[in-house]
């Protein structure tokens, strides 16, 4: 049975920036849930980043994660995708269904980093470390999309 790493906002889990969540109700994630498959994770609070916290953008210049004040993010962002890439490979996790738009998860989508709600087409840290392991990865707009891959 393949296991999804699954953004802990996605379950509930109150690690969003704000100390909010973004859950997802989905009888395909229900099943999964139910299954044992899911193995939830916020990338931004493993490597070291509290909840609640500032908001934060990547730079598309400089690939850094900056707040609206300029303090540089980057490192805890770094840390904490490294620790999922380390869980996916120590749980043989080939899946991945991540935050749209955030700097760690987004798949598709992220903010551009003028702090204007502008996206433009770009991933997150954690999501690009997992593409770049071999990990295929998903946003929560792809949920049927997952659906039709996934073994059984």
């Amino acid at each position: 049975m393949e296991k999804i790493l699954i953004s802990a906002c996605l379950m509930g889990e109150l690690v969003r920036y704000d100390a909010g969540h973004c859950l997802i109700t989905s009888d395909l994630l229900s099943v999964w849930k139910n299954e044992g498959r899911l193995v939830s994770l916020c990338p931004e609070m493993a490597g070291g980043l509290p909840a609640p916290r500032p908001p934060c953008e990547r730079d598309c210049d400089t690939g850094h994660i900056f707040d609206k004040t300029g303090i540089d993010y980057t490192d805890g962002f770094e840390k904490g995708a490294a620790i999922a890439l380390a869980l996916v490979q120590k749980e043989n996790i080939r899946f991945a269904l991540l935050k749209e738009q955030s700097p760690s998860c987004g798949v598709n989508l992220i903010y551009d980093g003028t702090f204007t709600s502008r996206k433009i087409p770009g991933s997150g840290l954690t999501a690009t470390l997992l593409r770049r392991a071999g990990v295929q990865v998903f946003s929560e707009f792809e949920i049927e999309k997952l659906s039709k891959i996934i073994s059984v």
